[in-house]
């Protein structure tokens, strides 16, 4: 059994209009003029509106962000920040907008670049801690939990890669989740950050890594999932479905402590290279990564069949609710109807061996077995 680093310190404030208490949670961290970071589609509800009505004085905005966030998203955010003396971050959206969001106050006074800072042994330790910004994080989506981690993932835009940038003060220091806010939220965009949400849980719940406090959660989020996101997809206005699964997200996130898994290592690539959204990505790699996995994870599933209720408690029984869960939820089946290219598998094979969350999968993957992989899911060979 390996020493291991447990930490939960998030303060999160759960609950319908928490998102009028925005005022107290500036200055609750001292924060006199934050800079609000989002998406365009944000920008196209009413969203930021409402935070900055409930702000003693309008907050300027940085949206300048894709949909797969780019280390130059952050360094623009960064001059935004720097030239008109912001002293912290309001992080408003889903995964894009909260990652850069914590990519500008993490790297506000840094001296060395944003890769200098990987994901890699003791890198973060490089960087000045006494310098990086207060982040407040309001989740609009329900499914990366970006507002309970303490990194980023940012596509580096000269070699098509993805980047885990981390640093333990990356971590928001406030969370609302405010489920009012993702009622807007449309029917695809629920599906797929609610499968997004469901593998970070069902990743972290199958590593192999000790960690009971996230296993515990994983599981339970899990839970959630299934009992709210249909009906989330169906009753956009249901609160209840809403903000269970606003909680589950964040769940998801919180339990990845312990490790993801081959899901993530092949959707970062083709996210990086095809720009495809992430949650869709890995909803569409799920079945395939569960069944290369299934000797070593086979127990767990029937574990995790009977706490979730499954008809048929069985690591088959579950393959099929993943089956069904994404026919309901309109997920393709195969990467071919994301990509429609298969050029480029051998390279992105390379790449997946080498993402960080390979090390999480509970079965050691070699090049070749990524290869299979996208094959497999090319072709929709299960």
């Amino acid at each position: 059994m390996m020493s291991m680093n447990w930490n939960y310190p998030t303060s999160i404030w759960f609950g319908e209009k928490r998102i009028n208490e925005i005022q107290k949670a500036c200055e609750s961290l001292n924060i006199k003029k934050p800079l609000i970071v989002t998406d365009p589609g944000i920008l196209k509800t009413n969203i930021v509106e409402e935070i900055n009505r409930s702000l003693n004085s309008k907050a300027n905005i940085f949206s300048n962000v894709q949909s797969n966030p780019t280390g130059a998203n952050v360094e623009k955010g960064v001059l935004s920040f720097n030239s008109n003396s912001h002293d912290g971050v309001i992080a408003v959206g889903g995964g894009s907008g909260m990652d850069v969001g914590k990519g500008i106050a993490f790297m506000a006074g840094q001296k060395r670049p944003l890769w200098d800072f990987e994901d890699v042994g003791d890198y973060w330790t490089r960087a000045n801690s006494e310098v990086i910004k207060p982040i407040i994080a309001v989740p609009t989506t329900a499914g990366t939990g970006s507002e309970t981690g303490r990194a980023g993932v940012y596509t580096n835009e000269e070699t098509y890669e993805k980047k885990i940038i981390f640093h333990p003060k990356m971590l928001p220091s406030i969370v609302i989740l405010d489920p009012e806010l993702t009622i807007p939220l449309p029917k695809s965009l629920t599906a797929f950050t609610g499968m997004d949400a469901l593998a970070h849980c069902l990743e972290a719940y199958s590593s192999n890594f000790f960690h009971p406090l996230s296993q515990g959660i994983a599981l339970e989020g899990m839970f959630m999932i299934k009992k709210y996101l249909i009906t989330a997809y169906q009753d956009g206005t249901n609160l209840e479905a809403r903000g269970n699964m606003l909680a589950a997200s964040s769940m998801g996130s919180i339990a990845f402590q312990k490790g993801l898994g081959a899901i993530h290592s092949l959707s970062h690539p083709v996210g990086a290279i095809y720009n495809t959204h992430h949650g869709l990505t890995n909803a569409v790699f799920m079945p395939y990564v569960l069944k290369k996995n299934r000797k070593a994870i086979e127990e767990k599933i029937i574990s995790l069949s009977k706490y979730i209720n499954l008809q048929e408690q069985s690591f088959d029984g579950f393959m099929q609710w993943i089956l069904d869960l994404r026919e309901q939820l309109l997920i393709p089946h195969t990467l071919k109807e994301l990509i429609n290219d298969d050029l480029k598998f051998e390279e992105m094979s390379i790449m997946a061996k080498d993402d960080p969350s390979t090390g999480g999968n509970p079965v050691q993957l070699e090049t070749t077995d990524f290869l299979e992989l996208y094959k497999n899911s090319y072709d929709g060979k299960l």
